[in-house]
């Protein structure tokens, strides 16, 4: 199956069961695709000590999961994107929609 999981959340907890749910997906053999929306662009920030999200997002990445992060979002914030999070564009999550067989947002 081909997962679709977009996050426009910037809650810890939140952003940290998505990534988790991606890697449980590839661990069974499903191609997974993650696109950073609003809020969501700053999930590399969000780490705590009960939350490793970048530990789980370097998992995806490492497992053949992709990230794409709304270059829009990014620039709203005045950031910029990374060796994790490249920026992309709508045209990247209109992709990701259409070429899915599940999309979940979180």
């Amino acid at each position: 199956m081909k997962l679709g999981i977009v996050i426009y959340s910037d809650d810890a907890e939140t952003v940290w069961n998505a990534f988790r749910l991606g890697n449980y997906a590839q661990l069974g053999g499903d191609e997974v695709k993650v696109f950073l929306l609003a809020k969501g662009v700053e999930c590399e920030s969000l780490n705590t000590e009960e939350f490793d999200i970048t530990g789980q997002m370097r998992k995806l990445t490492d497992g053949g999961g992709r990230i794409y992060a709304c270059g829009t979002c990014l620039r709203m914030r005045s950031s910029e994107g990374s060796e994790l999070c490249p920026i992309s564009t709508m045209k990247d999550l209109y992709e990701i929609i259409k070429d899915s067989d599940k999309v979940v947002t979180f």
